[in-house]
Protein backbone atom coordinates (compact mmCIF):
# COMPACT_ATOMS: atom_id res chain seq x y z
CA UNK A 1 0.00 0.00 0.00
CA UNK A 2 1.06 3.54 -0.64
CA UNK A 3 2.05 5.21 2.61
CA UNK A 4 4.37 8.02 1.57
CA UNK A 5 1.87 10.81 1.98
CA UNK A 6 -0.11 9.24 4.79
CA UNK A 7 -3.41 8.73 2.94
CA UNK A 8 -3.22 4.95 3.05
CA UNK A 9 -2.38 3.36 6.37
CA UNK A 10 -2.61 -0.05 7.88
CA UNK A 11 -5.80 -0.57 9.85
CA UNK A 12 -3.96 -1.19 13.10
CA UNK A 13 -2.07 2.12 12.93
CA UNK A 14 -3.51 4.85 15.14
CA UNK A 15 -4.16 8.29 13.77
CA UNK A 16 -2.89 11.06 15.98
CA UNK A 17 -4.60 14.01 14.35
CA UNK A 18 -7.23 16.08 16.15
CA UNK A 19 -10.06 15.23 13.72
CA UNK A 20 -10.23 11.55 14.59
CA UNK A 21 -10.24 10.50 18.21
CA UNK A 22 -11.34 6.88 18.55
CA UNK A 23 -11.66 7.19 22.32
CA UNK A 24 -14.51 9.67 21.86
CA UNK A 25 -16.23 7.58 19.20
CA UNK A 26 -16.41 4.40 21.32
CA UNK A 27 -16.75 5.80 24.86
CA UNK A 28 -19.70 4.32 26.70
CA UNK A 29 -19.03 5.77 30.17
CA UNK A 30 -21.12 8.78 31.20
CA UNK A 31 -19.44 12.12 30.73
CA UNK A 32 -18.59 14.30 33.71
CA UNK A 33 -20.21 17.71 34.03
CA UNK A 34 -17.01 19.44 32.81
CA UNK A 35 -16.61 17.27 29.73
CA UNK A 36 -20.33 17.51 28.95
CA UNK A 37 -20.12 21.31 29.01
CA UNK A 38 -17.05 21.23 26.79
CA UNK A 39 -18.86 19.06 24.25
CA UNK A 40 -22.10 21.04 24.02
CA UNK A 41 -21.02 22.65 20.75
CA UNK A 42 -20.36 19.27 19.17
CA UNK A 43 -23.52 17.70 20.55
CA UNK A 44 -25.67 20.57 19.29
CA UNK A 45 -24.33 20.47 15.73
CA UNK A 46 -24.16 16.70 15.22
CA UNK A 47 -27.63 15.12 14.97
CA UNK A 48 -28.08 11.60 16.32
CA UNK A 49 -27.56 8.87 13.74
CA UNK A 50 -30.68 6.91 12.95
CA UNK A 51 -30.34 3.28 12.00
CA UNK A 52 -32.63 2.42 9.09
CA UNK A 53 -32.79 -0.40 6.62
CA UNK A 54 -33.20 2.02 3.70
CA UNK A 55 -30.25 2.38 1.38
CA UNK A 56 -29.33 5.85 0.21
CA UNK A 57 -28.94 6.41 -3.52
CA UNK A 58 -25.40 5.73 -4.67
CA UNK A 59 -24.50 8.55 -7.05
CA UNK A 60 -21.20 9.07 -8.86
CA UNK A 61 -20.45 12.38 -10.56
CA UNK A 62 -17.42 12.50 -12.84
CA UNK A 63 -16.80 16.24 -12.99
CA UNK A 64 -15.55 18.34 -15.87
CA UNK A 65 -11.87 17.86 -16.76
CA UNK A 66 -11.90 14.45 -15.00
CA UNK A 67 -10.85 11.37 -16.99
CA UNK A 68 -11.75 7.96 -15.57
CA UNK A 69 -10.31 5.10 -17.60
CA UNK A 70 -10.24 1.32 -17.46
CA UNK A 71 -12.64 0.63 -14.61
CA UNK A 72 -15.72 -1.36 -13.82
CA UNK A 73 -18.23 0.78 -11.94
CA UNK A 74 -20.43 -1.29 -9.64
CA UNK A 75 -23.13 -0.62 -7.04
CA UNK A 76 -23.79 2.79 -8.58
CA UNK A 77 -27.43 3.88 -8.86
CA UNK A 78 -26.81 7.06 -10.86
CA UNK A 79 -23.78 8.03 -12.94
CA UNK A 80 -23.46 11.62 -14.12
CA UNK A 81 -20.69 12.16 -16.67
CA UNK A 82 -19.41 15.71 -17.05
CA UNK A 83 -15.88 14.67 -18.00
CA UNK A 84 -14.66 11.54 -19.81
CA UNK A 85 -15.26 7.93 -18.74
CA UNK A 86 -13.98 4.72 -20.32
CA UNK A 87 -15.59 1.94 -18.31
CA UNK A 88 -18.11 -0.84 -17.86
CA UNK A 89 -21.25 -0.03 -15.91
CA UNK A 90 -24.49 -1.64 -14.73
CA UNK A 91 -26.66 0.99 -13.10
CA UNK A 92 -30.14 2.46 -12.85
CA UNK A 93 -29.56 5.90 -14.38
CA UNK A 94 -26.95 7.34 -16.74
CA UNK A 95 -26.75 11.03 -17.53
CA UNK A 96 -24.13 12.37 -19.93
CA UNK A 97 -23.97 16.17 -19.83
CA UNK A 98 -23.27 18.30 -22.96
CA UNK A 99 -19.46 18.11 -22.56
CA UNK A 100 -19.45 14.58 -21.16
CA UNK A 101 -18.11 11.54 -23.04
CA UNK A 102 -18.62 7.87 -22.18
CA UNK A 103 -16.86 5.04 -23.99
CA UNK A 104 -17.54 1.46 -23.01
CA UNK A 105 -20.32 -0.93 -22.12
CA UNK A 106 -23.39 0.10 -20.18
CA UNK A 107 -26.61 -1.56 -19.02
CA UNK A 108 -29.02 0.89 -17.37
CA UNK A 109 -32.71 1.40 -16.72
CA UNK A 110 -32.78 5.00 -18.00
CA UNK A 111 -30.27 7.05 -19.99
CA UNK A 112 -30.24 10.76 -20.83
CA UNK A 113 -27.57 11.75 -23.30
CA UNK A 114 -26.71 15.39 -23.95
CA UNK A 115 -23.06 14.65 -24.79
CA UNK A 116 -21.39 11.68 -26.50
CA UNK A 117 -21.63 7.92 -26.04
CA UNK A 118 -19.53 5.35 -27.92
CA UNK A 119 -19.78 1.62 -27.30
CA UNK A 120 -22.44 -0.85 -26.25
CA UNK A 121 -25.54 0.63 -24.62
CA UNK A 122 -28.47 -1.38 -23.26
CA UNK A 123 -31.34 0.67 -21.83
CA UNK A 124 -33.99 -1.44 -20.10
CA UNK A 125 -36.62 1.33 -19.86
CA UNK A 126 -36.10 4.63 -21.70
CA UNK A 127 -33.27 6.16 -23.75
CA UNK A 128 -33.43 9.92 -24.37
CA UNK A 129 -30.97 11.51 -26.78
CA UNK A 130 -31.10 15.30 -26.73
CA UNK A 131 -30.38 17.64 -29.65
CA UNK A 132 -26.64 17.92 -28.98
CA UNK A 133 -26.28 14.21 -28.14
CA UNK A 134 -24.23 11.78 -30.26
CA UNK A 135 -24.67 8.05 -29.73
CA UNK A 136 -22.80 5.40 -31.70
CA UNK A 137 -22.19 1.68 -31.35
CA UNK A 138 -24.46 -1.22 -30.46
CA UNK A 139 -27.61 0.33 -29.01
CA UNK A 140 -30.51 -1.65 -27.50
CA UNK A 141 -33.51 -0.02 -25.84
CA UNK A 142 -37.07 -0.60 -24.62
CA UNK A 143 -38.28 2.95 -25.44
CA UNK A 144 -36.47 5.77 -27.19
CA UNK A 145 -36.84 9.54 -27.64
CA UNK A 146 -34.54 11.34 -30.05
CA UNK A 147 -34.63 15.13 -30.29
CA UNK A 148 -34.11 16.94 -33.55
CA UNK A 149 -30.40 17.46 -34.19
CA UNK A 150 -29.26 14.36 -32.26
CA UNK A 151 -27.00 11.81 -33.95
CA UNK A 152 -27.63 8.08 -33.64
CA UNK A 153 -25.56 5.52 -35.55
CA UNK A 154 -24.52 1.89 -35.39
CA UNK A 155 -26.39 -1.32 -34.69
CA UNK A 156 -29.69 -0.19 -33.21
CA UNK A 157 -32.39 -2.56 -31.99
CA UNK A 158 -35.35 -2.71 -29.65
CA UNK A 159 -35.16 -5.01 -26.61
CA UNK A 160 -37.48 -8.01 -26.74
CA UNK A 161 -40.44 -7.61 -24.41
CA UNK A 162 -39.89 -11.18 -23.16
CA UNK A 163 -36.23 -10.39 -22.38
CA UNK A 164 -37.29 -7.21 -20.57
CA UNK A 165 -39.93 -9.07 -18.51
CA UNK A 166 -37.37 -11.72 -17.48
CA UNK A 167 -35.00 -8.98 -16.23
CA UNK A 168 -37.77 -7.45 -14.08
CA UNK A 169 -38.58 -10.79 -12.44
CA UNK A 170 -34.92 -11.66 -11.75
Amino acid sequence: MLQKDGFFRKREEKREDSLFRPSQAVTTAPLSANSAAANTDTDATVPPVEVTNERKEAKLVVGPDIKLKGVEISDCDTLIVEGRVEATLDSRVLEITPHGVFQGTIAVDNAEIHGRFEGELTVRKQLVIYGAGKVSGKIRYAKIKVEEGAELSGEISMLDKAQNAVRKVA
